[in-house]
């Protein structure tokens, strides 16, 4: 094969292009930094920050555009790191690539190849093509990029059916996948974005950024809030004007005023503050969050969608199951660990089901080539997986491999290939002479033999007994490989093995492989499913590994496994009834896991999907919440995700989702405080408008108020620990609106409180004959000592605050109450405030009166909010 000519290279070069995928579009840095500020809220808060420094408080319109540019810059990086999940795929692509052009061997830019171009591998190449194989000598290549499959595929130049599952399609090597080992040629079929890899690349770009729900209740807020607090402001100023008979511009100046005390100025920054600490708390719990705002949308997922191999099991075959022809014997341990025993199933004695077994086991490691290593406390095989776990289980039979393979020397091989689908050699005898021993598949190691071994003798095979049993390890779910052996005259160890000498064996038994299950999962499932989660595995694999999985990690009461190809078959609405019924999906390729996100995101359900290979990268980046696996996802994985697992554990998804919900639920408790907080400020200041009395509080003493709490109390709600019960909720609803039916009456509830509260106090001060600036003064000491007393309450929503953890307060809250009450005696007590805000020292009587009043505010919050919980109201 001289493969095409350079001419004709060039030539196909200009019609399909080069062979590399296309950069991703996107916008100017400049454009995507303006985006940032495309949000009702914001827009408010820049009203507020214009309307400020109409009013000369310049301080304080610095502060609310500074925590704008803030934010809008956060997004700005983050949205850019997001967009190098295409780069990522990019660089997966080899640089160079081996081809035959005008009849000679030469190595050309990646770039420049073209279809038809015939391409060669080897072990350790990447694959530069999607490559039509015409040409594989034990070619194995690692394709769990694509697939999802632990075990490398074994390559051959037979073809396959046209609708194969891309993980069956055995004479075809994909573009950015890896050759394992042995060596192999192909037509080059597909370059750049007609091959596999360009098409998932395709799939990504075409993929819609999500808002996350808080986002999108934020945005509704902001919204809903401008309406009503301009709507509101209109009123007001046309009734202080026409009713009132107030002076317009001085009806004016105490609208603004009131408007600027009652925008949240401080929300977005605190809000940002309490999910970059959940940041930091899922770090400590080996969860990388790389997008802000999917802390919180971690707490409201609804079903998570994992992947199989090493998410949810521990990516290394284990030999778990031994079948001769008299005994069953399963072994204890999992991975390349090798520790473990043996136990004979049924009423079989140990020792004599493992004395069956020994021949088998010692064919298991000679006809082998892996090597176990240990390093750092883990085990790990230097070759094929299923044979490292042969040499696992010949360690936990008592068998040193170095001492075995010295004693019974190689002398030569048949390398295992997909076309006779079995490995064979040769080996010298301690005693003398040579035995030939043989692994492969069941059914092709069965055809080559006539015989089966038994304790002290030779039997007539029972083709009928191996079939039942390799039929009933595979409804378990488990890989089998079959092994035999024959002996050999001593002349025979002088001439190369051939094909003709592995016929005429004595078959030894099965050998049953799983990857199995991390033990911590099924604990970490049963608290999803105890949480409302739903638990879906997506995954290449076979149907009868994932079900015998999914069985043993309690995945669901009622099991129901689909495939790929129902999948292909179901409608889009077919499709959502399909994904809500099912908890399995086997042989999956991008396009249906695709499919599968968006069809379960269409029921109003937040998704988190799990996956560490560039096949996944679509659906990552589709789901509400992407999880790449951080020690064997592929860059284009973690790019295209929201979160990395840095230990590839599902067990650290459910943690992450505990620190979720615990932020949502501080996230609201700075919205249940800061709102009722500048409500009850706003309803002082509208009463005095509508019934004509003097103002309480000057715009200063407003301001004054909005600054000193919400950067001391409101920001200490942001580190609350988890109240109890936390997972024990079901997951919120993504529609849910941010202003519950609950919050919103404790908003309105604790406002009215407040106000009555402060109005209270001020005519208390003048109807005891004070001045206007000491009953004002009187009026900020109250309001603020009823929102430390109403932070103690907030800070439990679905528990009494009356309780040891109530009253002592986290190290955030009672530094956050030495800062507020140290600024505030400085309000009350330092001349130079006084003259700034217009304030006099009060008597230690009046002190006490104040922190009486907060403690029946407190009384009364408990009250409520005990009756609430009695009828189930709190949400």
């Amino acid at each position: 094969m001289s493969g095409i000519s350079s001419d004709e290279a060039l030539r196909r070069l200009d019609v399909y292009g080069a062979n590399a995928l296309p950069e991703a579009t996107t916008r100017h840095p400049i454009f995507r930094f303006l985006a940032q500020f495309n949000n009702a809220l914001i827009y408010f808060l820049l009203a507020a920050a214009v309307a400020a420094l109409a009013l000369g408080h310049t301080i304080d319109a610095v502060v609310i555009v500074a925590v704008v540019t803030v934010n809008a810059i956060v997004g700005f990086i983050q949205e850019g790191k997001a967009e190098r999940a295409l780069s990522a795929i990019r660089d997966m692509i080899a640089p160079h690539a081996a081809v035959m052009r005008d009849g000679v061997r030469t190595t050309i830019p990646v770039k420049e190849l073209v279809p038809g171009d015939l391409v060669l591998v080897e072990a350790g190449d990447r694959v530069p093509a999607d490559l039509r194989l015409v040409r594989a000598r034990n070619l194995l290549i690692d394709e769990a990029m694509l697939t999802g499959e632990s075990v490398t595929a074994s390559k051959a130049e037979a073809p396959v059916a046209v609708d194969a599952a891309l993980g069956d399609r055995a004479s075809m090597a994909f573009s950015g996948t890896l050759v394992a080992a042995g060596q192999g040629a192909g037509i080059a079929v597909a370059t750049g974005r007609l091959t596999q890899i360009g098409h998932i690349s395709a799939l990504i770009a075409k993929v819609e950024p999500l808002t996350t729900p808080l986002l999108r209740q934020i945005n509704a807020f902001g919204r809903g809030f401008t309406v009503i607090a301009f709507l509101a402001s209109a009123a007001l100023f046309a009734f202080a004007v026409l009713v009132r008979g107030y002076d317009w511009v001085e009806a004016l100046i105490a609208v603004v005023a009131l408007a600027v005390g009652a925008i949240p100025e401080g929300l977005p920054a605190v809000i940002t503050i309490t999910l970059a600490i959940g940041v930091r708390r899922m770090a400590a719990r080996n969860a990388v969050i790389r997008r802000l705002p999917a802390v919180e949308t971690l707490g409201a997922t609804s079903i998570i969608c994992s992947d199989k191999t090493g998410t949810l099991t521990r990516n290394e075959m284990t030999a778990r199951r031994l079948i001769t022809a008299t005994h069953r014997l399963e072994a204890s341990g999992s991975g390349y660990a090798p520790e473990g025993r043996f136990t004979a199933l049924g009423s079989d004695d140990d020792v004599a089901a493992l004395e069956a077994a020994e021949e088998l086991i010692r064919c298991g490691l000679l006809c082998n080539d892996a090597t176990l290593a240990a390093a750092g406390g883990r085990w790990t095989v230097n070759g094929d997986p299923m044979e490292g776990a042969l040499v696992t289980l010949a360690v936990k039979a008592g068998l040193d491999p170095d001492h075995l393979r010295a004693e019974w020397p190689r002398q030569d091989e048949i390398p295992f290939d997909a076309l006779h689908r079995f490995m064979a050699s040769r080996h010298g005898r301690p005693q003398g002479g040579a035995v030939l021993f043989v692994k492969g598949a069941p059914e092709a190691l069965l055809a080559r033999c006539g015989t089966q071994a038994e304790p002290g003798s030779v039997a007539r095979l029972d083709s009928a007994y191996w079939a039942d049993e390799v039929a009933g390890a595979a409804r378990e779910g488990e890989r089998v490989l079959g092994f035999a052996m024959k002996m050999l005259p001593e002349a025979a160890s002088d001439g190369r093995l051939d094909f003709e000498d592995v016929a005429d064996l004595c078959f030894l038994g099965l050998v049953g492989f799983i990857d199995p299950p991390r033990p911590e999962v099924i604990a970490a499932i049963a608290e999803c499913r105890s949480a409302g989660i739903a638990v879906k595995m997506i995954t290449g694999d076979h149907a009868a590994t994932a079900a015998a999985i999914a069985a043993k990690l309690g995945l669901a009461d009622h099991l129901e496994v689909a495939t790929g190809a129902d999948v292909d078959a179901a409608s889009d609405p077919e499709l959502v009834a399909l994904a809500t019924r099912a908890s399995v999906f086997a042989r999956t390729s991008p396009e249906h896991k695709l499919r599968i996100v968006r069809a379960l995101r269409s029921t109003g359900a937040v998704v988190a999907m799990t996956g560490d290979g560039v096949n996944d990268a679509p659906a990552l980046k589709q789901a509400d919440v992407g999880v790449a696996m951080g020690v064997k996802g592929t860059e284009a994985a973690k790019e295209a995700s929201e979160m990395v697992l840095l230990d590839d554990n599902f067990v650290s998804i459910v943690s992450a989702v505990h620190e979720g919900r615990t932020v949502y639920d501080n996230v609201r408790k700075v919205i249940a405080w800061t709102l009722p907080t500048n409500g009850g400020e706003v309803l002082a200041v509208v009463a005095a408008i509508l019934f004509g009395f003097v103002m309480p509080m000057s715009a200063v003493q407003i301001l004054w108020i909005n600054l000193i709490t919400t950067i001391t109390l409101g920001l200490a709600l942001a580190f609350e620990p988890p109240e109890p019960g936390v997972m024990g909720r079901p997951p919120r609803r993504s529609d849910a609106p941010l202003l519950t039916p609950f919050l919103l009456w404790r908003v309105l509830f604790v406002s009215v409180l407040l106000a009555v509260g402060t109005l209270g106090m001020f005519f208390y001060a003048l109807g005891e004959g004070r001045d206007l600036a000491t009953a004002r003064t009187l009026v900020v000491n109250t309001i603020v000592v009823l929102e430390i007393f109403y932070l103690f309450n907030v800070r439990f929503m679905h528990m009494t605050s009356f309780s040891w953890h109530g009253a002592l307060g986290t190290p955030a809250v009672l530094l956050a109450l030495v800062a507020v009450l140290a600024a505030q005696f400085a309000f009350t007590y330092v001349p130079a405030m006084h003259e700034l805000f217009g304030t006099t020292p009060v008597t230690l009587a009046d002190g006490m009166r104040i922190v009486g009043l907060g403690v029946v505010f407190m009384a009364v919050l408990e009250g409520e909010k005990m009756l609430l919980r009695r009828f189930g109201v709190v949400d």
